[in-house]
């Protein structure tokens, strides 16, 4: 991966940054720009203005200049001083709306690129979350750093001008020599700068993991075990670890930093003092007047400040323009599962769908997770994944899905590639329930409704999704029934300010196949471990619940309790990465291979003994069993 915010990234010139953050500027306030640049206008000169008016005033004054001279002259210096005084609060409210404005703007086209991205890879990237974090902070600060630095410049720049044009006429030299002075500091400024920004960027895994130890040790998730097993200061020595990193890389800079400012600092403040010296030399022969030198001490420190602040402007422009790039880096990029730009329209599945020698692993790195899959699910039916753990089950359910493509082979649905389709389109007509499925800190209604937002405008909807989940009564009886806030995070309303209600696992999980019941009327239902978390009497009602409600429907299973798994139309075995047994129930525990195996292995736990059953009884005494076996403990497989 390229080293982000780089000036020859592929996010563009720092030109062109600039230009980007200049138009998302209008776009979000153009008021704010517009009233920024007046404003800069008027400060840029009247420190000039102001200037030249106090030298006409004392040589008016030193001179017995008249009233009707020196009256009009005092007013124009009042109103220049009141500018002086009035004009930094207008910036600073036009300063505050352009970041609210901009703050917006800016979240809104992150996280729409973020959402844009159909698939799951760059979310599995390191690098990504690192480049997501940087872009995140740059986000908030850089566009309107580098508008504001922008507007700064040019304000400087107007100042410098008018006063450079001011020394030009008292003492051409000292033009040369303050401006000579301020290269150094231009160039020291610079390099800081990058590598302000090679900092930030080298510390930024650093920043992202004491931030997750820091949030490790407040959640109410890792509460429990983190009291449980004693582990608050193991991990507030990891946070403290990375934080001493990052404070050792931003000491090492803030030295750099104070040794070149000290320095240039130094030189500045003795080129102002042998001005003044050659100023008061000149005065005191005749070649200049009072106003004269007053006019010259104020250019000379004028063109000193102006230049310091547009050399120190330019820096902060410079390290937003390349902090910046990591914003663009995000919004721009393309998007880790390609789309199709003239994609083919997904008609309802009538045939099935169809794995053709498919091939998968996670990146290059790692080892194969499939291996040449070839699978048919017809329309209609239920098929059922049975292996261990690491089989690759859960990743073939992700490429159902299409939250990644084959890395070799095609799955196609009624004989149409997924990858010639919209993935949004693909996803409207499934519905599933993952085995690491979410829990949302919002209300009983609203984690049920998630699972289709149309749908779940209905509350009768909702509700028909939680009985057939078997989580009605549980979620009518809460103190706000469907309305109760389903987090101890949170506050509800802003009436009561109370806390809400804690599920239990096997709750959430009811809850989670409620959602993906919202999708009841889709193609295909995917049902990755959906009864996992619940005892045995819960996981039979659910399990009877679900054959009903899949009766014609084309569906995919998953579950280790492999009795949940006997009435499917197709049992498919999966060992690393390969399918080594397919066919029904009876036909696979005939065979005597791994699935009867398994399924003897798990049907023992039920017996009075721990043996398993001879081969030739073996169907009979493991169907028996499982079928009859009293709601407990279940055994594990696997």
């Amino acid at each position: 991966m390229r080293e982000p915010g780089g000036e020859g990234s592929g996010t563009g010139s720092l030109l062109h940054r600039g230009r980007a953050a200049g138009e998302l500027a209008w776009q979000a306030q153009p008021a704010a720009v517009a009233g920024s640049l007046v404003v800069v206008l008027l400060m840029g000169t009247a420190p000039v203005a102001t200037a030249w008016l106090t030298k006409l005033v004392l040589d008016g004054l030193a001179g017995d200049g008249g009233r009707s001279v020196l009256l009009p002259l005092a007013a124009a210096l009042g109103v220049a001083g009141l500018a002086l005084v009035v004009l930094p609060h207008v910036s600073e409210y036009l300063t505050g709306q352009l970041h609210r404005g901009l703050q917006r703007l800016i979240y809104d086209r992150l996280f729409r690129a973020v959402n844009a991205d159909p698939g799951l890879s760059r979310f599995e990237n390191p690098s990504f979350h690192d480049e997501l974090r940087l872009a995140h902070e740059a986000g908030q600060n850089a566009p309107q750093q580098i508008v504001g630095s922008s507007l700064a410049i040019c304000q400087g720049l107007l100042t410098l001008l008018g006063f450079m044009a001011t020394l030009t006429v008292l003492s051409p030299v000292m033009v040369v020599i303050v401006i000579a002075a301020a290269l150094p500091s231009a160039r020291v400024q610079l390099a800081l700068s990058r590598r302000r920004a090679r900092t930030m960027w080298g510390i930024s895994s650093n920043t992202r993991r004491q931030i997750f130890f820091s949030a490790l040790l407040t959640s109410p998730d890792a509460a429990k075990e983190v009291r449980l097993f004693g582990l608050g200061d193991f991990l507030r020595t990891r946070m403290l670890t990375e934080l001493k990193t990052v404070n050792e890389a931003e000491r090492d800079l803030d030295r750099r930093t104070l040794r070149s400012q000290g320095l240039l600092s130094l030189l500045g403040a003795a080129v102002a003092a042998g001005g003044l010296f050659w100023a008061v030399l000149a005065a005191t022969a005749g070649g200049l007047s009072v106003g004269d030198v007053s006019v010259f001490v104020a250019a000379v420190a004028g063109v000193q400040t102006a230049l310091t602040s547009i050399v120190g402007q330019w820096a902060s422009a410079h390290n937003a323009l390349l902090m910046f790039g990591h914003y663009l880096g995000v919004v721009q990029a393309d998007p880790g599962l390609p789309v199709p730009a003239e994609p083919t329209a997904l008609p309802p599945l009538r045939e099935g769908i169809e794995l053709r020698d498919v091939w998968f692993r996670y990146d290059d790195e790692h080892p194969w997770v499939l291996r040449g899959v070839d699978l048919f699910i017809p329309h209609g039916q239920a098929v059922a994944l049975v292996g261990l753990n690491g089989a690759g089950k859960s990743t073939l359910v992700k490429l159902l899905c299409r939250l990644y493509d084959p890395v070799r082979g095609s799955i196609h649905w009624d004989g149409v590639d997924l990858r010639d389709m919209r993935p949004a389109d693909l996803r409207e007509r499934i519905g599933v329930v993952f085995q690491d499925y979410m829990s949302y800190d919002l209300t009983a209604g609203e984690n049920i409704m998630l699972g289709d937002l149309a749908a779940g405008a209905d509350p009768e909807l909702v509700r028909t999704a939680a009985r057939r989940a078997g989580i009605h009564d549980t979620l009518a009886d809460l103190p706000k029934g469907y309305d109760t806030l389903l987090s101890r995070i949170f506050f509800g309303d802003d009436e009561d300010q109370q806390a809400g209600v804690v599920l239990s696992g096997g709750q959430w999980q009811r809850l989670a196949l409620a959602r993906a019941l919202m999708r009841h009327h889709r193609d295909l239902l995917i049902l990755d471990e959906p009864s996992s978390g619940l005892d045995a009497e819960a996981e039979h009602a659910v399990h009877l619940g679900l054959r009903r409600h899949r009766a014609g429907r084309t569906s995919v299973l998953i579950s280790h309790r492999l009795g949940a798994l006997r009435e499917a139309d197709l049992i498919v075995v999966l060992s690393e990465g390969k399918i080594a047994e397919r066919g029904s129930h009876r036909e696979l525990v005939a065979l005597g291979g791994e699935y009867a195996r398994l399924f003897a292995l798990q049907a023992s736990g039920y017996e009075p003994t721990s043996a398993v059953p001879a081969e030739g009884s073996m169907e009979d005494s493991a169907e028996e069993s499982m079928s009859t076996a009293a709601p407990g403990p279940r055994p594990a497989m696997g």
